[in-house]
């Protein structure tokens, strides 16, 4: 009787875990939002009223949510979780509109959210909510050694985060083409599945900013200004 040899198999290698990146964690320090000067620009007022103003951008915030859910399922990743606020020309609203859309969101119960003010050359977000100046998104883009969260400004409006759009530049869109921006932007939402983040552009028209923005996003809102705003300036935005 011959009996064959039997020669183990080699054990298959171990496969090399993905290294598990630390969530981002915002500050727990809360700054309060200045009420009046909500009230008088006739923006949304926390905790007062549901005004009419509110229904219509709660309307807008449902489409928004349903859109980032499809967009989850659908693969996208991060920028599921974007939404770029824009407009054509200076002065059609967009501002206006990302801050009542950014505290309608807030309202969520399981949903925060960060208003990133990236408007960079006429930055308003942190002047209509009375909030203090300080470092934002361009230093952390500009400076390696700036890490993106620790510049998140939390307030007393529970949810609601806001990211300074930090030390002017002549080079916003240079940084903004650069490899960096996708892993400043990242860390935005790592770790928070629940969190979306709205960015304040630039108008598309006076400035190249918004186009380089538009492309790390799952959504873009185009702001008209009614009666104002012509067929062929909204067409070039949309472009």
């Amino acid at each position: 009787e011959v009996v064959a040899p039997v020669v183990a198999a080699p054990a298959p290698a171990p496969v090399a875990a993905a290294p598990v990146k630390a969530p981002a964690v915002f500050t727990t320090q809360r700054h309060p939002v200045d009420r009046a000067r909500l009230r008088d620009q006739g923006i949304i007022v926390p905790e007062g009223s549901v005004t009419g103003l509110f229904e219509e951008f709660r309307i807008v915030k449902r489409q928004v949510l349903l859109q980032a859910a499809e967009l989850r399922r659908a693969g996208a990743g991060a920028s599921a979780q974007r939404v770029l606020i824009g407009s054509a020309h200076p002065g059609d609203g967009k501002t206006y509109c990302a801050l009542n859309l950014a505290l309608a969101i807030a309202a969520e119960k399981e949903t925060e959210v960060l208003l990133v003010d990236a408007d960079f050359a006429k930055p308003s977000v942190l002047s209509v909510l009375g909030l203090p100046g300080g470092p934002g998104l361009m230093d952390a883009l500009a400076d390696p050694t700036i890490r993106v969260e620790e510049c998140v400004l939390g307030t007393d409006i529970p949810g609601l985060y806001v990211l300074p759009a930090g030390n002017q530049t002549t080079r916003d869109s240079e940084f903004l083409a650069s490899h960096r921006t996708a892993e400043v932007l990242d860390r935005l939402t790592r770790g928070a599945p629940n969190r979306m983040v709205i960015f304040d552009s630039p108008p598309a028209l006076a400035a190249s900013p918004a186009a380089e923005l538009a492309k790390y996003v799952g959504q873009a809102l185009l702001i008209v200004r009614a009666e104002q705003t012509g067929q062929s300036a909204i067409e070039d935005a949309l472009s």
